[in-house]
């Protein structure tokens, strides 16, 4: 990396925290619950229990790493340190891909959200408006992530109330009778096998505290500052969806939460608080473009630290401007996933993202089982466990996710193996 012009250090605790809490909100609440619960059923909670462990495990390596190496690239960097550089590429070419992917698609529920009719225009001009944002600079994305999380937790405040006052037209009725009791476990133990797969899927929603792992080059005391930022993202985020998922298998159902594309604006719809749905749809919209930025900002960073490095091509490392922002890179991401939008069907990446983000967390484990030193709360055998929790999600998700995003990656994989030879 010597030679490269470094970016800034601007961002304290609350402003990391705040990216990333934003990245994970936006994309588990609106993108990953149905899907989920389409495979789960009533063990949907399990599932968000499993997801929300296996996250642990790699947000305490992911802080380890972070403390350890404060520079743009998150995972990319931390495998090329301890493992060596195909291990680091792999899991920086899983993170660029799946989460380009992931960009598109949650610019096109904005864009569902605020006009159906003309979804991916809409989309497209979000994307446009967020890339100027980031281009603007660090500190300018912190801002408006700080406006747009203050929305969004109001609205999901606001439908919490809505699902706990009800009515709840298509839950089980209080005070079911023996028949009833017998056919709810009948349900349940047929989802028992989607328990996996749905927190596979889930795990897509927690993902978002790489953001901060991504954004090391440009925060104060990293040291300090992003093992307490992330942990604190996970945890706000862990108990914001554990509430969620059981008051939307009450209020909905899991038929009814499996069935339907924006389960936060039925929840209310379907409630005394009907009236209040504009309000959900408004901070939906915010939601996604909360985690739009977080995800445009963190891919750019490992964009461009794969860019250093040469895994990428050199010109997406340039960093310049008045705001000293990896301008090229962020230009990059954004004309991908407009083609993205403009081409394909976006919204069927929940798995694929998936899968592309649990090997890159299961090579964060890896390198951080080689430290030394680890702290209490994150033992040597957290890493073992999380490198194996990473492979097994991966692995139980539908075959499609699976065969497409491994493609993905050993296309990639041969694609540098030959540029290699080339330059030798």
């Amino acid at each position: 990396m010597t030679g490269h012009q470094q970016l800034q250090r601007r961002l304290g605790v609350f402003d990391a925290t705040s990216i990333g809490l934003g990245s994970m909100l936006g994309a588990g609440v609106f993108v990953a619950f149905a899907p989920a619960a389409g495979l789960a059923g009533s063990f949907l909670v399990l599932a968000v229990l499993i997801a929300g462990a296996v996250a642990y495990c790699n947000a305490v390596a992911s802080a380890e790493l972070a403390a350890r190496y404060p520079a743009s690239g998150g995972t990319y960097v931390y495998g090329r340190k301890r493992l060596g550089e195909w291990p680091g590429f792999i899991a920086g070419w899983g993170f660029v891909t799946g989460k380009s992917a992931s960009c598109a698609a949650m610019a096109l529920t904005f864009g569902n959200y605020v006009a159906p009719q003309y979804a991916v225009p809409v989309a497209v001009a979000a994307v446009v408006a967020l890339t100027g944002v980031n281009l603007l600079g660090i500190t300018r994305t912190a801002l408006l992530t700080r406006i747009l999380l203050a929305v969004v937790l109001a609205t999901l405040v606001f439908v919490a109330a809505a699902s706990i006052v009800g009515p709840h037209p298509a839950g089980v009725p209080m005070g079911g009778d023996a028949s009833d009791a017998g056919a709810a476990a009948g349900s349940v133990h047929a989802n028992l096998g989607g328990v996996l797969p749905a927190a596979g899927l889930m795990f897509f929603a927690f993902a978002g505290y790489a953001r901060i792992a991504t954004l090391g080059e440009e925060v104060k005391d990293p040291a300090r500052t992003i093992p307490r930022a992330i942990l604190a993202a996970l945890a706000a985020a862990f108990g914001i969806y554990l509430v969620l998922a059981l008051l939307l298998l009450n209020h909905l159902s899991p038929a009814g939460l499996a069935a339907t594309a924006t389960p936060l604006l039925d929840a209310v719809r379907n409630s005394s608080l009907a009236a209040g749905s504009p309000v959900v749809q408004a901070g939906a919209a915010a939601a996604c473009l909360g985690a739009l930025l977080a995800l445009i900002t963190g891919v750019g960073r490992t964009t461009l630290a794969m860019a250093r490095e040469r895994d990428l091509p050199g010109p997406l490392a340039r960093v310049g401007g008045k705001h000293t922002v990896p301008f090229v890179a962020e230009l990059a991401v954004a004309a991908v996933v407009i083609l993205l939008l403009l081409t394909t069907d976006v919204m069927t990446v929940v798995g694929f993202s998936s899968f592309g983000v649990l090997i890159y967390y299961a090579v964060t484990n890896a390198a951080a089982y080689t430290l030394a030193e680890h702290p209490a709360h994150g033992p040597r055998w957290l890493n073992v466990a999380g490198f194996l929790g990473c492979l097994l999600l991966a692995f139980t998700l539908p075959a499609a996710s699976v065969l497409g995003m491994a493609g993905v990656l050993a296309a990639g994989a041969a694609g540098r193996f030959l540029v290699l030879r080339f330059r030798r």
